[in-house]
């Protein structure tokens, strides 16, 4: 191509695009958001689980190992290690006993937190009754009442209907302070179903029931695996309400152990394996739920 003279035309030279130098917490973060970072989260989760390591490998030496040396020794003489004081433990009553009040305590307030939680969740995101904001806000002040006052009047309670002492008692108490949080979380999770899904199938002939069992629960599953897993821990670590609110036939793992070291203050052959087993079993469920967890945490952060 040439211009009107002849002459080739002249060309415009354009200038190379400018880019913006990145700022230094973009560097930053570029930087840890590699290598460098897994490795810090592998050795902060190494430092999480050495309490858990030291505590198996002190529940599998002997009485007189532990009293000469640290459980790091063991590692140099793995001689030290036996089941005797599992054995041993087994054949103390009252811990093995507490474990099944323990699971007879933590299951069913689970259970019904779980169930009376996403049922009452359906209802205050998607059901029309009268006053059911007002309830809702109630249900949620409800979350700022601390468990400490609350014993002593509920304690009076269950002495006058004969529910003190008594794993059912213990299981009410904890689903009753667990409702609250169940309900907020359940709902504000539900409530961000699209409606049009739930048109759908009652277009279809669904009741509310059938609504509730065939769209809602399978879509809030993350949510409710959540759910069970912060209540099955909440329980089953509580020492507060159990030695409250139990006898010595009905006490929980917790306060099992803490009555054995208060009793017995050397029977640490005992009290390892116990307190190992106490605490291997929520971790367990933890981690077999890890999945659900995390999206369940997740949900509602991304449309």
């Amino acid at each position: 191509m040439t211009t009107e003279a002849g002459t080739p035309p002249k060309t415009v030279p354009v200038p190379r695009a400018v880019r913006a130098k990145p700022s230094l917490g973009s560097r930053l973060a570029q930087a840890v958001s590699g290598g460098v970072l897994r490795v810090f989260l592998i050795v902060v989760g190494l430092f999480w689980l050495v309490p858990t390591i030291g505590l198996l490998l002190s529940s599998l030496r002997s009485p007189t190992d532990m009293s000469a040396s640290g459980w790091w020794s063991v590692l140099g003489k793995p001689s030290q290690l036996t089941f005797d004081s599992y054995q041993k433990l087994l054949e103390n009553s009252d811990i093995t006993n507490s474990l099944l009040n323990t699971v007879l305590i933590t299951v069913p307030a689970t259970v019904l937190v779980v169930l009376v939680g996403s049922l009452a969740g359906y209802a205050f995101a998607w059901m029309e009754f009268p006053g059911r904001d007002w309830w809702f806000l109630a249900v949620v002040g409800l979350l700022v009442v601390p468990v400490q006052v609350a014993l002593i009047p509920i304690a009076e309670l269950f002495g006058k209907l004969g529910l003190f002492g008594t794993i059912f008692g213990v299981v009410l108490f904890h689903t009753g302070f667990g409702l609250p949080f169940a309900v907020f979380l359940l709902r504000n999770f539900f409530a961000e179903i699209p409606r049009e899904l739930l048109e759908a199938a009652r277009l279809d002939g669904a009741g509310e029931l059938r609504l509730f069992a065939r769209v809602v629960l399978p879509l809030g599953g993350p949510a409710i695996a959540s759910l069970g897993i912060f209540q099955f821990l909440w329980v089953w670590n509580d020492m507060l309400v159990a030695l409250v609110f139990t006898k010595s036939g009905t006490q929980p793992i917790t306060v099992a152990l803490q009555t054995q070291v208060r009793q017995f203050g050397n029977n640490i052959d005992v009290l390892a394996p116990g307190a190992f087993i106490s605490m291997v079993i929520p971790l367990a469920v933890f981690f077999a739920f890890q999945r659900q967890f995390v999206s369940g945490v997740m949900a509602g952060a991304v449309k």
